[in-house]
């Protein structure tokens, strides 16, 4: 087992710098951010990433699952975003506005992931085990989404706002509705796919 924290000069370098990498993607996705200080200051969704970054390796090290846990509750009175510090997040993942955000202890996100305000990744039953979904790289959920049970989420799926996901998602999928249901995308509809909220 890992240590905890990134003790060593060059695990600290690579620390700071994927926080650094947070902050870049924020200001790149989102046409709001100006300045990265902005972003650094004013935005929950990359402060519970930041938080998440460092509970998760807390989280690695049984002893200090406890502090981990109580660090990750402050974070959800501060932010408004829930991230159990059990769960697996990617690089450049972006959570846009933040609030009602929940993520799962055993939910695992790819890369690129970019999530809207009041998505939940979380699971159906009160089981142990693998109970929370997997996500993976350059998938987009839209705002209020519930992606739940330990389902696969294909790299490039597109998950419409406010739907409710409780089954595989085909990589470059799109599912809207409740439930959820795949949505084939005409040619001349692939530019929507940029924003996942227009497919309610």
């Amino acid at each position: 087992m890992g240590t905890p924290l990134p003790l060593t000069l060059c695990g600290a370098k690579r620390f700071w710098a994927l926080l650094r990498e947070d902050l870049a993607t924020a200001q790149r996705l989102d046409p709001a951010a100006r300045t990265k200080i902005e972003v650094a200051l004013a935005y929950p969704g990359v402060h519970a990433l930041w938080v998440h970054r460092l509970t998760h390796r807390l989280w690695r090290e049984p002893l200090f699952r406890l502090p981990a846990r109580l660090i990750s509750q402050f974070a959800r009175f501060w932010t408004g975003v829930e991230i159990h510090p059990g769960a697996q997040l990617g690089r450049r993942l972006f959570i846009d506005h933040g609030m009602g955000v929940v993520i799962g202890e055993t939910t695992e996100v790819g890369d690129d992931v970019l999530l809207f305000h009041g998505v939940t990744l979380g699971g159906r039953s009160m089981v142990k085990g693998k109970r929370h979904p997997t996500i993976g790289n350059n998938v987009t959920v839209g705002a209020g989404a519930k992606v739940l049970g330990p389902i696969q989420v294909g790299d490039g799926a597109r998950i419409g706002a406010n739907s409710v996901v409780v089954h595989d998602v085909a990589p470059a999928g799109v599912v809207v509705g409740v439930p959820g249901k795949a949505r084939r995308v005409k040619a001349r509809d692939q530019g929507l796919l940029e924003d996942a909220a227009l497919w309610i």
